[in-house]
């Protein structure tokens, strides 16, 4: 699993707050979707947003809201989130429901994510090293996440995206932007063809918990 920006080892915390939504699945069952920017109006806490990015392993992409939907005509339970992005791309993943999430919303002084972590996810790559959930998500270990900028910060990433031609930009493990300026160039460096990231998720492990994920740019 890739690691989120500034994320650390099982002894190290870099999110100083970190508060789970009960009943994530079964609510958005229930409200057929919700954005990012409503669960953050409706929660008792003053986070500025101008725009989002979804953190899916090392690929980031921005956009200016992202929104849960339940995904009730399929073969198997599942949902979806759909980023509004910046630009000319395509940004939607779906997945499994059926793997046990948990919704977080994580907190430092400066920069503020919801991430969904599956059951499977914690205990086949967490588990040994975190006795929680809670405290593998305190220390960054997490796959899939809605990072929350504002100001600056959301400035220069949308700079960051609009001086290239590539679907969505990249991180590396140790929290180094990398900017493809071509599609072809992101899926060289992911090693993953926009067929197969739309038909497994680049081939990622059952566990992980994702379909489908595209990432494109028209």
């Amino acid at each position: 699993m890739s690691r989120p920006e500034g994320s650390s080892g099982p002894n190290e915390r870099p999110w100083t707050d970190v508060s789970r939504f009960p009943t994530f699945v079964d609510h958005l069952e229930d409200e057929g979707a919700f954005s990012v920017r409503e669960i953050i109006d409706n929660i008792d806490e003053e986070i500025p947003i101008d725009g989002v990015v979804y953190h899916d392993r090392g690929i980031r992409a921005p956009g200016y809201d992202a929104t849960f939907v339940h995904e009730p005509n399929r073969k198997r339970p599942a949902f979806s989130l759909e980023v509004d992005t910046v630009g000319p791309r395509n940004t939607w993943a779906v997945f499994d429901a059926q793997l046990g999430w948990d919704l977080y919303l994580l907190q430092t002084d400066d920069v503020a994510a919801l991430a969904w972590v599956s059951d499977e996810e914690y205990k086949t790559e967490e588990a040994t090293m975190f006795d929680s959930k809670h405290e593998a998500l305190a220390a960054g270990r997490f796959s899939f996440g809605v990072f929350l900028y504002s100001g600056s910060d959301w400035e220069e990433r949308v700079d960051r995206i609009q001086r290239t031609n590539a679907p969505a930009y990249l991180k590396r493990d140790d929290g180094t932007p990398v900017l493809p300026q071509t599609p072809s160039e992101f899926y060289e460096y992911i090693g993953s063809s926009a067929t197969e990231l739309r038909q497994s998720g680049g081939g990622a492990p059952p566990y992980l918990g994702i379909l489908e994920l595209e990432v494109s740019i028209d």
